[in-house]
């Protein structure tokens, strides 16, 4: 799979394959990600997005080939240098302690401090300035432990905004988001990308891929990767093979949508 082969690649996998226990999530296949790219990585649940999302932030070894960040392995890269130019949105987001809704997001300029540095007035300022993206200006002072799922997860977004990557990898961006922002979510790293980032995000919905995605990585559960353009790997053959149900592909409006049998 190649991907804006005219493009400095921010992201690469050489021949990746990754098995847990005995089981191979993914065969052999190869990517690059160029700035400006969205990729989306769709497959039924327990396929191995986020196995392979990992793999590919650096927090798990393949168990064949290779990953590079801007050209180079993770294991030539210095940690807070890694963290300045990829970030990763986890699945879920422990809250352990109380902490307001700004200092949760100023996790995100660790990377940028010294190692007894401390935030100053411009950090506050680019954190204030994502949380306002986010809709969350207002709540800089409550407790996270009194937010919603989907406020939790809009601060979890503003803290990576703030730790400002070139590469952002986020699993289930979406994730107890209602309809408004799941949509300002993903138009967000839309802009992004168009502005430069470079983006690979986990999905469920087909629809969104199709909507978002330049390229796709399809996992099917069992072993199998199908890899390519939007165009190229969101079909109903592969699609209802890798779901394990009939899949439809319906033009309304000149929009392509894909509905269940």
């Amino acid at each position: 799979m190649t991907l804006a082969a005219d493009l400095p690649s921010m992201l690469e996998a050489d021949r990746l394959a990754l098995r847990v226990g005995e089981r191979w999530l993914c065969c052999e296949f190869s990517l690059r990600l160029a700035a400006g790219e969205c990729l989306v990585l769709l497959g039924p649940n327990g396929a191995g997005k986020t196995t392979l999302l990992h793999a590919l932030a650096g927090l798990r070894a393949p168990t064949v080939g290779t990953v590079r960040l801007d050209g180079r392995t993770y294991a030539q890269w210095e940690s807070g240098a890694t963290a300045r130019f990829r970030g990763l949105l986890p699945q879920q987001q422990p809250d352990h302690f109380s902490a307001s809704v700004l200092e949760t997001a100023l996790v995100g300029r660790h990377p940028h401090l010294g190692r007894w540095g401390w935030e100053g007035e411009q950090d506050e300022a680019i954190a204030r300035a994502a949380l306002a993206e986010l809709g969350l200006a207002d709540m800089a002072e409550r407790d996270i432990l009194t937010l919603s799922g989907g406020e939790r997860q809009r601060v979890a977004v503003a803290a990576l905004l703030t730790q400002a990557p070139r590469l952002f990898l986020l699993d289930e961006p979406t994730n107890h988001l209602d309809l408004h922002y799941q949509v300002a979510v993903l138009e967000l790293f839309a802009r992004l990308a168009r502005e430069g980032r470079g983006v690979v995000m986990v999905l469920h919905d087909i629809n969104l891929a199709a909507r978002y995605a330049d390229h796709v990585i399809l996992l099917d559960g069992r072993g199998g990767v199908v890899a390519g353009t939007r165009e190229e790997v969101l079909q109903t053959e592969p699609l209802s093979r890798a779901f394990d149900h009939p899949i439809r592909r319906v033009e309304i409006d000149d929009r392509i949508v894909f509905l269940p049998e």
